[in-house]
């Protein structure tokens, strides 16, 4: 590949008669050096200069060569390996004027840490670089949950944190209700577990109608054996597995297959994904895509598959529901990615088909409730541009709100809204430092004074109106901070708890010298300000309660050098408890496998300075 670096003195015809006619990959770029459009070309040439000669183009696209300042050409071998550069790229940088996804978390797995003795089952999201059993991924956290609370009911494997498990002296509650068979106290022998855990892996890797054969012959020999106990639970297990598997059924299909169906109404757009493993349906999601114009279903569904397919298991076949331009360039891109073949296909009958329309009709829905939300939150905007007596409607609003514990560890929080809602990518959160604790006005001021420097240097977007939740103080310590910013010019309002803290009850309380006002309880413009403050203050919370968390003390353990998560492991199970180490001598502990002893040196001397 080769690049060309962008220029402060941009030729545009100099550039287009040096261009090379092979495939790649283009990046048009503005002033600032943001790259705002990403495209792949089987003829560079002919494609990058058709955006300068062309006549017939839209507002939107002639908006954007407007603002080009400088092109990036990548070259590749072929067609297909532009295609998935193009993809990265629009993943990676989030072009203003590309179909971009907003979602781009890891999805969920289900993790089973089998190289331990008793292994867990827990909820998994992020690198999968840790020993043991990954399952999914799955559309979402709560099909995660979901599925690990039905394992609970089926095979009594444990679910509790490592922590937990090393240090209990009598069974849970779990135990009690039978969702498991308390292995922390001895409960279970390694054999039994084993054939819990053996069985859940059965169920996850998708053999439900062999494990129900298995548990049918387990149970006729317990019968046999006149163990009517043992045979009763088989008996519930299979029942249970039965009607699990009969839900999740997809009639027909064998293998991993992806359902998309995609629907559009204007410059917004809606994907319903349905997702088939092992012929099991294990969830579905649905994506809006951001798009920066009006666009064709087929358009949508091959962008879509080129971004939502990066770093995540491909299936053997993808259904959609139009049919893409080039399907055999996304085949090739998909099987690079996967590692085997991958068939699209759009031209579908029978249940199939029926299958394809049904998400359709989902995504429709899906689509049908996020426009009426948008139409409200719109509606809301004009009522609040309206109450506060605005020259135009307010298109950004932001706000901010403080948390702590008795002045400890404190968190301000930034939330952004537009006429489509929260604006997540913008929330910021500060960590509160060098103030007074518990002095919330000076911790407003510090946040205010953070953020809006960078407003002022033009790296953020400013407001239309800035929320603060909080009274005539708290204002006050805003207007200073952005007095000394030369700010003041930023509409300012407080939102303080009215008579009785009720909802409803807002005072509202300007900046100015104009007196606090409030507005009815039943306006839409209250509903949009409860809205955001409360947003704010949810925000804020999280973000102490995880400094918090972080702050705690660790484990003695945990401070000694050389002492790893395993040795640590094997310590507390072998003596039980951190009491039972500190008595502990050298020579005990240098018995336990991996504790050389040095270590076992270093460990009893950890107790023992505490304890001087």
């Amino acid at each position: 590949m080769t690049d060309l670096e962008p220029s402060t003195d941009f030729d545009i015809t100099a550039f287009l008669e040096s261009l090379t006619q092979r495939p790649g990959v283009y990046r048009m770029l503005d002033q600032k050096g943001e790259v705002i459009y990403v495209g792949k070309a089987k003829n560079l040439k002919k494609r990058v200069s058709s955006y300068f000669s062309s006549r017939d183009c839209s507002p939107k696209q002639q908006a954007m060569v407007a603002r080009i300042h400088s092109v990036d050409v990548r070259v590749t071998h072929t067609e297909g390996e532009a295609l998935l550069l193009e993809s990265q790229l629009i993943k990676r940088h989030k072009p203003r004027y590309n179909i971009t996804l907003r979602d781009d978390k890891s999805y969920p797995s289900i993790y089973v840490t089998t190289h331990q003795p008793f292994p867990r089952l827990s909820f998994h999201r992020g690198t999968k670089n840790t020993a043991g059993r990954y399952f999914g991924p799955y559309p979402s956290a709560s099909a995660v949950r979901e599925s690990l609370k039905l394992l609970q009911k089926i095979f009594p494997v444990r679910q509790c944190r490592d922590s937990f498990f090393e240090n209990r002296s009598r069974p849970c509650l779990e135990y009690q209700i039978e969702r498991c068979t308390a292995p922390c106290v001895g409960l279970i022998d390694a054999t039994s577990y084993a054939e819990d855990v053996h069985d859940t892996l059965m169920f996850l890797e998708g053999d439900g109608r062999q494990l129900i054969d298995k548990l049918a012959h387990r149970m006729e020999r317990a019968a046999t054996e006149l163990k009517f106990e043992k045979a009763a639970r088989y008996r519930d297990q299979i029942a249970t597995l039965r009607t699990v598997l009969e839900r999740q059924s997809v009639h027909g299909e064998q293998g991993d297959v992806d359902i998309i169906a995609c629907t559009l109404r204007g410059n917004t757009s809606c994907i319903q994904m349905v997702i088939i493993r092992s012929g099991q349906q294990i969830g579905d999601q649905t994506f809006f895509p951001v798009m920066p114009e009006e666009q064709d279903s087929q358009s949508l569904i091959q962008a879509f598959i080129g971004q939502y397919y990066l770093g995540k298991p491909i299936p053997r076949e993808i259904l959609i529901s139009e049919s893409v331009e080039n399907p055999a360039l996304l085949e090739e891109m998909l099987a690079s990615l996967a590692g085997h073949a991958v068939r699209i296909s759009s031209k579908l009958r029978g249940e199939r088909a029926r299958r394809v329309q049904l998400a359709v009709t989902n995504a429709e829905s899906a689509l049908t409730a996020k426009l009426a939300n948008r139409q409200d939150m719109h509606a809301r905007f004009v009522a609040l541009g309206q109450a506060l007596q605005c020259s135009e409607t307010p298109k950004r609003l932001e706000c901010f709100d403080i948390s702590h514990t008795q002045g400890e560890l404190t968190v301000a929080s930034c939330v952004v809204f537009d006429p489509q809602g929260p604006v997540k990518s913008a929330y910021r959160r500060f960590n509160i430092e060098g103030i007074k604790p518990g002095d919330d006005y000076a911790a407003l001021a510090q946040a205010l004074s953070r953020r809006y420097r960078r407003i002022k240097e033009g790296e953020i977007e400013p407001p239309d109106i800035l929320f603060i939740d909080g009274g005539k103080g708290q204002v006050a310590a805003v207007m200073t901070a952005l007095g000394k910013l030369g700010m003041t010019s930023i509409r300012t309002l407080g939102i303080a708890k009215g008579p009785d803290r009720k909802p409803g009850m807002e005072v509202l309380i300007p900046a100015e010298s104009t007196p606090a006002f409030m507005l009815p309880s039943n306006s839409p413009a209250l509903l949009l300000i409860q809205q955001i403050r409360d947003e704010a203050h949810r925000f804020a919370i999280t973000g102490h309660r995880q400094r918090r968390a972080k702050a705690r003390k660790p484990s003695t353990l945990e401070t000694i050098p050389g002492l790893g998560v395993k040795r640590r492991q094997q310590l507390l199970r072998q003596f039980g408890g951190l009491r039972e180490i500190s008595r502990a001598g050298v020579d005990a502990l240098s018995r336990i496998d991996g504790i050389s002893l040095q270590l076992a040196q270093r460990i009893y001397d950890t107790f023992h300075e505490q304890e001087n």
